[in-house]
């Protein structure tokens, strides 16, 4: 029998992206403690670009996108947002989606598989993401509750069981 196997990657659908920003940019415009702040949310080129007249403001935006990331189901340790920045009169945060797995957390996660994990499990690194292959559907089963478990700093998602 073939081995049986998953992918483990780290993928952020752009378009949840694009509508947890609308719909934080909606809440904006009408939520009464963000009138007169010139509060704003909006894409700049690949970030995503914060405004407000205070930084306690600019922050405040910053939970309420972090709110609808959540439910929406995007993780936020995929969210990678800055301090805020005084620029002019205005307060910025810029903020990034952060996808793919890199080499290091790719080596870490391949490191809690070979000394966590069970026997027979192989990991191999395949660019930005990672394929575990074993012969026993149960001991990949077991590596996905394993990594679960795990209180890893970059968000994972399993794909391509099989």
């Amino acid at each position: 029998m073939a081995d049986s196997s998953f992918d483990i990657v780290s993928k952020v659908e752009r378009q949840e992206v694009d509508n947890a920003l609308n719909q934080t940019a909606k809440e904006l415009s009408q939520r009464f403690d963000f009138k007169g702040t010139n509060a704003t949310i909006a894409w700049s080129g690949d970030k995503i670009l914060m405004e407000a007249v205070s930084e306690e403001r600019v922050k405040a935006v910053l939970d309420v996108f972090e709110t609808k990331l959540v439910k929406r189901g995007i993780s936020l340790k995929a969210l990678d947002a800055g301090e805020p920045q005084l620029s002019g009169k205005e307060y910025k945060i810029f903020a990034s989606i952060e996808e793919g797995i890199s080499q290091e957390n790719a080596k870490k996660v391949a490191k809690i598989i070979r000394d966590e994990g069970p026997k027979g499990v192989k990991a191999q690194v395949q660019g930005d993401e990672l394929r575990v292959s074993s012969k026993s559907r149960d001991d990949l089963q077991a590596i996905q509750a394993l990594l679960k478990g795990k209180d890893l700093d970059f968000a994972i998602q399993f794909v391509n069981y099989r």
